[in-house]
């Protein structure tokens, strides 16, 4: 069975806000990932592995999953606040 992640991208690092991060990520899990032993570099037979599916929400993103019997994984990123000055 195949397995996937359901994410939040992160935001780019040259934004300021939090706009436009509504868009979630459905993206493949390698499932035997093989090591080139000359130039070193990781590699697959796995084409999914290739695929980001976006969705406009978590929602859509999780029953896309189930419909596909697809193993899924959700993660959710923490936003951390700093609030300069004196309290």
């Amino acid at each position: 069975m195949k397995k996937a992640i359901i994410y939040i991208p992160n935001k780019n690092p040259m934004q300021s806000g939090l706009a436009k991060n509504d868009k979630w990520i459905l993206e493949f899990k390698t499932k035997d990932p093989t090591k080139n032993p000359l130039m070193g570099w990781e590699s697959s037979s796995d084409t999914y592995t290739e695929l980001k599916l976006e969705f406009s929400s978590k929602e859509l993103a999780i029953n896309y999953a189930k419909k596909k019997k697809i193993d899924f994984e959700l993660r959710f990123l923490c936003y951390s606040f700093i609030t300069l000055g004196s309290s």
